[in-house]
């Protein structure tokens, strides 16, 4: 049984293990009755002893309602496909151009014949639970640094040159007293060292007096735009903001410190480097840890393997592919970095690496390699981290 998920709606065709169609392509609504009254339609066609496997094509968040197993008859194999594998399969049948519903049933038919696609099991709450927390806070980080991009620009044009004397404004706390209560700087310069440093003690900070001179004589200099007023208003909208955007990844962070102990990860934050975040970056992007053979397949889903083109004898490695998941990938290399800048092999390995001549990213890519070897085994056996296990690699132009 082959499914092409869109929105609201599903195409769908039955085929026998002979190639011949059975039933559909038929679509139905994307709801309880619309797949309860398409399943009975089916199992008037197909015999009551076969063995049925569906293929469900990953389409986003659309394809979830389908690829629940309690949705389906019992004993029905359930598969994920890879969007990128049907597209491959369409130009295999020489359809690389002509998209349609009906031919893309065609193409997940085969894969699935070909016994394609991860099978689908009833997944653990607690992984559910952890990916939408990690995917939450990723998508609040990401607003958050544009709203500090924005923000940034705004004090620019109200208050240029504070870049020079706090270069990282936002991340100090002299830097957002600065920004919330002076983005004018003629009232910092009216007020005065002194009384700034006053100021500050009784919000609770303590500012140095060299700095506040800095901060001073900035303003003194500063040199505002015609549009300084109305950047100070968005400014301090801009702060608000990042006020709520804070708190809103605080949350997050902290719901994850309840989920992930639970969660066959928690023995990751046992590494030097692997925390919270990453160890539960690389949950969320894993899943089920079950469901993967080996390491080899998780680097080779994040889209990290070499390019490869060999031809008579003659082979050409090229960049990382990139045709995987943009989550695990970034997880694996979030994880390498945590190892090149904490583990002591790790950093031996990276200089030797980087006086071969390697490049940063070339580094990244071996250490997200050698993380991704170290996470797996962990999560497999459930032993914490033992140095002692992983000695320092010899350094490979392959892997590297």
């Amino acid at each position: 049984m082959a499914l092409d998920v869109g929105k609201n709606a599903v195409a769908c065709s039955v085929t026998d293990d002979q190639r011949h169609r059975l039933f559909g392509p038929v679509d139905f609504a994307m709801t309880r009755t619309g797949l309860r009254s398409t399943l009975s339609r089916i199992e008037k066609v197909v015999p009551a002893a076969a063995k049925v496997k569906v293929g469900v094509e990953a389409a986003g968040h659309y394809h979830q309602p389908l690829i629940t197993p309690t949705a389906w008859p019992p004993g029905w194999e359930l598969r994920e496909l890879n969007p990128a594998h049907v597209t491959e399969q369409r130009r295999v049948q020489g359809r690389r151009r002509v998209k349609t519903d009906a031919i893309d049933l065609e193409a997940i038919t085969e894969l699935v014949l070909a016994g394609h696609g991860v099978v689908v099991n009833e997944r653990a709450a607690l992984l559910g639970e952890l990916t939408a927390w990690v995917g939450h806070r990723t998508r609040r980080v990401a607003a958050r640094t544009a709203v500090k991009n924005q923000l940034l620009g705004q004090l620019d044009r109200a208050f240029p040159g504070l870049t020079l004397a706090l270069p990282d404004v936002l991340s100090t706390k002299v830097g957002r007293l600065v920004a919330e209560h002076f983005a004018d700087p003629t009232r910092l310069v009216s007020l005065g060292e002194a009384r700034f440093i006053r100021f500050a003690a009784t919000r609770g900070l303590i500012v140095q007096h060299r700095v506040a001179a800095r901060v001073v004589a900035a303003a003194r200099d500063a040199l505002p735009t015609r549009d300084a007023a109305v950047a100070r208003d968005v400014v301090a909208a801009d702060l608000q903001m990042l006020a709520v955007l804070e708190q809103q990844v605080t949350d997050a962070e902290e719901h994850l410190a309840v989920v992930l102990p639970s969660s066959p990860f928690a023995v990751l934050t046992s590494v030097p480097g692997w925390a919270l975040v990453r160890a539960s970056a690389y949950g969320a992007a894993v899943g089920d840890p079950v469901r993967w053979p080996g390491p080899p397949q998780i680097y080779r889903a994040s889209g990290l393997s070499p390019m490869q083109y060999e031809s008579a004898g003659k082979r050409r490695d090229g960049a990382i592919s990139r045709e995987g998941s943009v989550e695990l990938r970034r997880a694996l290399i979030d994880l390498g970095i945590g190892l090149w800048l904490n583990d002591p092999a790790a950093k031996a390995y990276a200089i030797g690496l980087r006086a071969r001549g390697k490049k940063g990213g070339v580094i990244a890519c071996a250490l997200a390699n050698r993380a991704n070897r170290i996470a797996y085994a962990l999560v497999r056996d459930q032993q914490p981290y033992q140095p002692a296990r992983w000695p320092l690699p010899v350094p490979d132009d392959q892997e590297a």
